[in-house]
C-alpha cells in the first residue's frame, strides 16, 4: 500500500491497523448503519478499521420519519439514529458528503469524489436505492427534475419542499404508494393543497387490494386531501413555474409544485461498473455476499432470490447474516428471504400487512370485514388452515395475534370470527406472554420482543427507558402500544413510570413546576447557571432553548446575561431562516390592519433590497422573503415598524374579520379588538408560538374557533373566548373557557390564560395539547373562576412581562447584541 493510498489514514492508526483488516461501507442509510452495527455488536471494532462513506453530509437518520420533518411536527435532529459523533466514539471514519465514484476489485480501492482513495480488505455496498422519476413531458430540466417539481427521499429535500410550498397554493404528489402518502401528509401543513395522483386503480396498491384502497381513498378525502386513482399523468405544463398535470385521459389537474413518489431504483451502477453481477439490484447469495468474496451487499440494492426489499424489517435481518459471516461469529448463518410482514401508520392511519393482499387459489378461504365510514377494512386469507395474508386498516387490535399465526404457522381457531375480533381470544397479557421472542415488534428498527424483554428486566424498567435503549417505537410509532404491553408484562411490580416524560426539557430532571422553583429559589439567570445547580454540569444543547425561553418569563429579559448559543438562530436575529440562508421579514400589522403609509414602506424596501418574493401571509400578514442576514439592519429601520415575531416561539399575531366596521352581519367590533389585543401582547414570551384571532360574529371569517385562543362575537355585546384550537397539522375546534361582555374583559381574561399556559405548559406544547391534558373545567375553575386564589398574581405577573417588552427591530437595528450578530456567512473556496 502507497502513502499515498494510505493518506486518510494518520501515522498513529497505521501500525494498528497491520494487525486489522480495512472494512469499508459505501452507504451511510439505514441498511449500511445498521450492519455497521450489528458488526460492532459482534466485536468488529477490534477485528476491522471501519470507513463509511455517505452521499449525504450529515449522520445516519431514519427516512421513515421524513414525512414528520416536512410536515414540521419533528426537527431534523429527532429523526437521527446515529449522529455524527457516534462514529467518532466509534472510531469509525466517517466520510459524509463524499460519494464514491469507482471501486478497483483487483486493487481493492475505493476512491470517492471529494480525492479520498480508501483500501480494502473486505467491502460492503449499502447504496440504497433512488426515486424513480417516470418519463413524464416537462418533469426534467436537465439532470434533474425543473423548479417546482421535487422527489423525497432525503433531509435536503424536505427542506425544498417545505420552502417551496410557502409559494404555493396547490400541490400534487403523483404516486399514490406509502411514499407518496408520506409526503402529502407532510405537505398538508404548510397550507396548501394537497392533491394524490396514482396512475394505478387505486391507492397502495402493492400493500391493499381495490377495496381497503377505496376505504383509505375515502379517509383521506375526508381530510381534505384530493384523490385521483387511474390517473397517468402524461404532462406537466407550465412554462417558467408549474400549472398542472395533464393526464392520459385528457384530464388535467391545476397545480404550482409537483412532488414525485412513484416509487424507488436500486442504486446499483457503481456495482455493475466494477464488474459485479446485477440485475434488478446487486445479485447476492445466503451471506449477503457478490460473486466476489470480499465484497458483499446490503439492503434495497442488494438483490436476493431474485428478490429486492423495500422495507425495513428485512434490511434489519439482512444486516444480522452479514455481520456473523464477516466477524466469524457465525459462519454458517444464512438469510433464507423475509416473509413480509409490516405495521405502519399511513396519514396517521394504522394498517398492518402480512403475506399475501387477495388470494391466489380458489380453495384459498377469505375473511372480510369492512365498515368505510370509520375507515376500517380487515381481510385475511387461509390455506390449508394456515394464515397465508393479512390486512388490517384502521383497526390494529389484531394484529399480535395474526403476526404470531402468520410468521410460526400455528394452527387457527375454528370460529374464524376470531381471528378479526376480540370473541374468546386471550387477554392482551397472556397474548405477550405467549408471544416468541424472536416475534419483530418494531419493524422500523428490527427490535423483537426478546430484545424489548431483555431490556425491562435488565434494569431499563420504564417504556421510555426501553424506547431509548432499544429504539423501539421510536420509528413511525405505530408499536408504542405494543412496546408497552411488552414493558409492563416482563418488568412486572417492578415497573417504574418514566420520569422523563415529565421533564420540562431533556436536560434537566425536573418537572417543569419543580424547576420553576429551583430557578426562583437559586436565583439561576442563565442556561448555564441551570445546568450547573441542577443537572451536574452536564450542558444539553437540546434543552437550552426551552431553559432560555423559561427563565425570560420567570426574571424578564433585563435580568439576564445573554447566552447567545442558547437561543435559535432565529430568535438571535429576529428574523426567520429560510432554506437557501437567507432570511424572512415580517412586519407587525396589529390585526391584520394597515395604512397606505406602511403599505409605500414595504413597497420601497422591497425593491431597494431586491426582495425576491412578497407574500401575504395566512395570518393577515406580509412576508418579505429572500433578505440576507446583513440587510435586516437597515431593512428593520427603512421600514420604521415593529416586529411581527413570526420566528419566535412567542405570542404572534391576531387575525381579525371586519367586525362591525363594514360587514352586514358584523355584531362585535373585531378590528377594535384584535388591534388591542395585539398591541397588548406582542412579542410574549411562550413555551410554543401563539396564534389568535377575533371574529365579529359566530360566522367565524378569521378561523378564532381554531385558534390557540380566539373571541367570537356573539348577540347582546358579549364574546366567547376560545381556548386550544388548531387548524394546522393537528386540527382541533377550540373549547368555550367562557363568554365576557367587554373588550376589557376578554383582554384580562385571554391575559390570564396565556399566563398559566406560560407557567405550566410544557417546552414546545402548543395549546390544543395543554388544554386537554389539564381539562377546560379545571382551567375554566382556576382562569375564569379564580378558585385557588391567583388571578390577582397571574394579572400582575402578566402586566410585568408586557411592561419588560423591548422591541427588538429597532433596538438591536441600532446597537447589535454581537459584533457579529448580522455578519454575512463568510464564502470559503473549495
Amino acid at each position: 500500500m502507497t502513502t499515498a493510498q494510505r493518506g486518510y489514514l494518520s501515522e498513529a492508526q497505521e501500525e494498528d491497523t497491520a494487525t486489522r483488516q480495512r472494512l469499508v461501507v459505501i452507504g451511510n442509510g439505514m441498511a449500511g448503519a445498521r450492519t455497521v452495527e450489528e458488526i460492532l455488536a459482534r466485536g468488529g471494532g477490534e477485528l476491522f478499521d471501519i470507513t463509511v462513506f455517505g452521499d449525504e453530509p450529515y449522520g445516519n437518520y431514519n427516512r421513515i420519519l421524513l414525512s414528520g420533518v416536512l410536515s414540521g411536527q419533528s426537527e431534523t435532529s429527532d429523526i437521527f439514529i446515529n449522529p455524527l459523533d457516534w462514529y467518532t466514539d466509534n472510531d469509525i471514519e466517517l466520510r459524509a458528503g463524499a460519494r464514491v465514484t469507482h471501486v478497483d476489485r483487483a486493487a481493492h480501492m475505493v476512491y470517492a469524489d471529494d480525492g479520498t482513495c480508501a483500501p480494502y480488505d473486505k467491502l460492503i455496498v449499502a447504496t440504497g436505492s433512488r426515486p424513480f422519476v417516470p418519463p413524464i413531458e416537462g418533469v426534467m430540466n436537465g439532470d434533474g427534475p425543473r423548479p417546482g417539481i421535487f422527489v423525497f427521499r432525503t433531509i435536503d429535500d424536505c427542506n425544498a419542499i417545505a420552502h417551496y410550498a410557502k409559494g404555493c397554493s396547490r400541490a400534487a404528489v403523483i404516486g399514490g404508494g406509502l411514499l407518496g402518502l408520506e409526503a402529502a401528509r407532510g405537505l398538508l401543513s404548510h397550507g396548501v393543497e394537497v392533491h394524490v395522483v396514482e396512475a394505478g386503480p387505486h391507492l397502495m396498491g402493492q400493500q391493499l387490494d381495490a377495496q381497503g384502497g377505496r376505504i383509505l381513498a375515502r379517509t383521506l378525502r375526508e381530510m381534505g386531501i384530493g384523490v385521483h386513482c387511474g390517473a397517468a399523468t402524461t404532462q406537466v405544463t407550465g412554462e417558467e413555474r408549474i400549472t398542472g398535470l395533464t393526464f392520459a385521459d385528457g384530464g388535467h389537474l391545476p397545480c404550482d409544485m409537483v412532488v414525485v413518489a412513484a416509487g424507488i431504483r436500486a442504486n446499483a451502477e457503481l456495482a455493475a461498473d466494477c464488474g459485479l453481477t446485477v440485475e434488478r439490484a446487486v445479485v447476492v447469495d445466503d451471506q449477503l455476499r457478490t460473486q466476489d468474496p470480499d465484497v458483499y451487499a446490503v439492503g434495497e440494492c442488494a438483490q436476493h432470490r431474485n428478490q429486492v426489499y423495500g422495507l425495513v424489517a428485512p434490511l434489519w435481518e439482512q444486516a444480522q447474516v452479514l455481520a456473523d459471516h464477516i466477524t466469524g461469529t457465525d459462519v454458517s448463518a444464512a438469510y433464507e428471504g423475509s416473509k413480509l410482514a409490516t405495521k405502519l401508520k399511513v396519514m396517521g392511519v394504522e394498517l398492518a400487512v402480512m403475506g399475501l393482499k387477495e388470494p391466489e387459489h380458489d380453495e384459498d378461504e377469505v375473511l372480510q370485514f369492512s365498515e368505510p365510514h370509520r375507515g376500517v377494512y380487515k381481510t385475511v386469507i387461509l390455506r390449508d388452515g394456515r394464515l397465508v395474508g393479512a390486512t388490517l386498516l384502521g383497526d390494529v387490535s389484531k394484529v399480535s395475534y395474526l403476526t404470531q399465526a402468520f410468521d410460526k404457522g400455528t394452527p387457527l381457531p375454528q370460529d374464524r370470527l376470531e381471528l378479526l375480533f376480540d370473541i374468546g381470544t386471550p387477554t392482551a397479557a397472556v397474548s405477550v406472554a405467549d408471544m416468541p421472542d424472536d416475534t419483530q415488534i418494531c419493524n422500523c428498527n428490527g427490535v423483537n420482543k426478546g430484545a424489548i424483554a431483555t431490556c425491562a428486566v435488565g434494569g431499563a424498567n420504564s417504556v421510555g427507558a426501553v424506547m431509548k435503549a432499544t429504539r423501539a417505537g421510536t420509528g413511525c410509532g405505530s408499536c408504542k402500544d405494543q412496546v408497552a404491553e411488552i414493558v409492563e408484562w416482563a418488568a412486572g411490580d417492578a415497573l417504574v413510570e418514566d420520569p422523563s416524560a415529565h421533564y420540562y426539557v431533556p436536560g434537566v430532571p425536573l418537572p417543569k413546576a419543580e424547576l420553576v422553583e429551583q430557578i426562583r429559589s437559586r436565583g439561576l439567570r442563565s442556561a448555564s447557571q441551570v445546568f450547573d445547580a441542577l443537572a451536574d454540569g452536564r450542558d444539553d444543547p437540546a434543552s437550552k432553548m426551552g431553559l432560555t425561553s423559561l427563565l425570560r418569563t420567570i426574571w424578564g429579559v433585563d435580568e439576564l446575561g445573554d447566552e447567545r448559543d442558547a437561543r435559535y438562530i432565529n430568535d438571535r436575529v429576529h428574523a426567520n431562516i429560510q432554506r437557501d440562508g437567507t432570511f424572512s421579514v415580517v412586519p407587525g400589522i396589529s390585526g391584520g390592519v394597515t395604512s397606505a403609509d406602511q403599505l409605500r414602506r414595504i413597497a420601497d424596501v422591497a425593491d431597494k433590497y431586491a426582495v425576491p418574493m412578497i407574500k401575504i401571509t395566512g395570518g393577515q400578514r406580509i412576508d418579505l422573503l429572500g433578505i440576507t442576514k446583513d440587510d435586516l439592519p437597515e431593512v428593520w429601520k427603512d421600514l420604521g415598524m415593529r416586529s411581527g415575531h413570526a420566528y419566535g416561539k412567542s405570542f404572534r399575531t391576531v387575525k381579525s374579520c371586519v367586525g362591525t366596521d363594514f360587514c352586514r352581519f358584523g355584531v362585535g367590533d373585531a378590528i377594535g379588538l384584535g388591534v388591542a389585543m395585539e398591541d397588548r401582547f406582542k412579542g410574549l414570551e411562550a413555551p410554543a408560538k401563539l396564534k389568535l384571532a377575533v371574529a365579529g360574529c359566530p360566522r367565524n371569517c378569521s378561523e378564532a374557533m381554531v385558534k390557540d385562543i380566539g373571541a367570537v362575537a356573539v348577540e347582546g355585546g358579549r364574546w366567547e373566548i376560545y381556548v386550544g384550537g388548531a387548524a394546522g397539522a393537528h386540527v382541533r375546534k377550540g373549547d368555550v373557557l367562557c363568554t365576557v361582555d367587554s373588550h376589557e374583559e376578554v383582554l384580562r381574561i385571554t391575559g390570564r390564560f396565556m399566563q398559566f399556559y406560560r407557567e405550566h405548559a410544557r417546552w414546545l406544547e402548543r395549546t390544543y395539547a395543554f388544554v386537554p391534558r389539564i381539562g377546560l373545567e379545571e382551567l375554566r375553575a382556576i382562569v375564569v373562576d379564580d378558585r385557588d386564589g391567583i388571578a390577582a398574581r397571574l394579572d400582575a405577573d402578566m402586566q410585568r412581562s408586557i411592561d419588560d417588552y423591548v422591541e427588538p427591530w429597532q433596538t438591536e437595528a441600532a446597537r447589535p447584541a454581537t459584533a457579529n450578530q448580522f455578519a454575512a456567512p463568510i464564502a470559503v473556496a473549495q
